[in-house]
């Protein structure tokens, strides 16, 4: 049986801010959750990361489709997910999110070969409007170039 790849972005997350540092995070899912990420029917488009009193890390406001099948078992579909980091990566982090205007961003859910669900986490600090104008600003002239590029070809 071959695994589609499952692929879930925060396109959004790019564009409002400047991220500084990635990681990869496991996930503590029940087993309705991982089913309805295994057919593609999560969001983490509105979701961010914050610790606990305990210094666990927590993805918050993650959006899983409850399970089709799933009986009086179903997961709650917005709920706070924990996610796994080893322990020096977890101080650092929360550290780091002593300084002002640092937060952590969900940037890319996906499926590992084996089957496990994995999360790609950003440090990142909130862009100005300023910065947003000029990401699109960037955007557009690459567009531009690549459409006088194309033409130049034919």
């Amino acid at each position: 049986m071959t695994q589609k790849k499952i692929n879930i972005q925060n396109k959004k997350a790019r564009f409002e801010f400047e991220l500084i540092d990635q990681y990869t995070a496991g996930m503590v899912l029940t087993g309705t959750e991982i089913k309805s990420i295994r057919e593609s029917k999560a969001s983490i488009t509105e979701s961010f990361c914050e610790f606990n009193e305990r210094g666990e890390l927590f993805a918050v406001n993650m959006y899983i489709e409850e399970y089709l099948y799933g009986t009086h078992y179903n997961h709650k579909p917005r709920s706070t997910r924990k996610l796994l980091l080893n322990k020096r990566e977890l101080r650092k982090l929360n550290k780091e999110i002593k300084n002002v205007g640092l937060t952590i961003v969900p940037l890319r859910l996906f499926l590992t070969d084996k089957g496990i669900a994995k999360m790609v986490i950003a440090l990142a600090r909130g862009k100005k409007i300023h910065d947003k104008r000029d990401t699109l600003k960037d955007r557009d002239n690459k567009r531009n170039l690549d459409r006088v590029k194309k033409e130049f070809r034919k």
